[in-house]
C-alpha cells in the first residue's frame, strides 16, 4: 500500500481538533466529527498521498470497502435519508473521506454540511456509545481496533 508505514503516520492537527478518534481499520483511522447534528464520520487512510487517484490499487480498494462498510453502518444505526460521501481536502490537505448521514430535517438540508456552523458537541457518553456501536457493528466485525480515550 502507498505511503508511510502506519507507525510513522500522523493525523492532521485540524482533524485532531475537530474530531474524536474512534478506532482504526487496517487501512484508515475512523473519526467522528464533533458535530452532533449529523452522524458524520471521517476515514483517514494511512498514507502520505493526498489524492484518491494517487493511492495504489490495494489501498484504494481497502479504503473504498471501508467507505462502503461505514456507509452501511450509518444507514443501519442512524435515521438517515441519504449518505453523503466526499473527499474534498481544501482546508485539510491530508487525504480523508467524509461519510455523513443526512436527514431531510437536518439543519443544512438540502444543502451541504461542509463549512457550515458547527452544531452541538457530542458528550463523552455519546461518543462512548457510538464507539461501542461501531465496535459491535457486523459491517466492521473483527476489523476495528478501538482507540482508548
Amino acid at each position: 500500500m502507498s505511503g508511510p508505514a502506519r507507525r510513522d503516520w500522523r493525523l492532521h492537527p485540524r482533524l485532531q481538533q475537530d474530531c474524536h478518534e474512534l478506532g482504526r481499520l487496517a487501512c484508515a483511522s475512523v473519526l467522528l466529527m464533533d458535530n452532533a447534528d449529523y452522524p458524520w464520520f471521517i476515514l483517514v487512510p494511512f498514507t502520505d498521498r493526498v489524492e484518491l487517484h494517487e493511492l495504489d490499487a490495494d489501498l484504494r480498494e481497502a479504503l473504498w470497502q471501508a467507505v462502503t462498510d461505514l456507509s452501511r453502518f450509518v444507514s443501519r444505526c442512524f435515521a438517515t435519508d441519504r449518505i453523503n460521501v466526499a473527499a474534498i481536502g481544501n482546508v485539510v490537505r491530508q487525504l480523508h473521506v467524509h461519510v455523513v448521514g443526512r436527514r431531510e430535517d437536518d439543519p443544512c438540508w438540502p444543502g451541504v454540511v461542509w463549512g457550515t456552523q458547527a452544531g452541538p458537541a457530542y458528550t463523552p457518553q455519546a461518543v462512548a456509545a457510538i464507539r461501542r456501536q461501531l465496535q459491535a457493528a457486523p459491517e466492521l466485525e473483527h476489523e476495528l481496533e478501538i482507540v482508548k480515550t
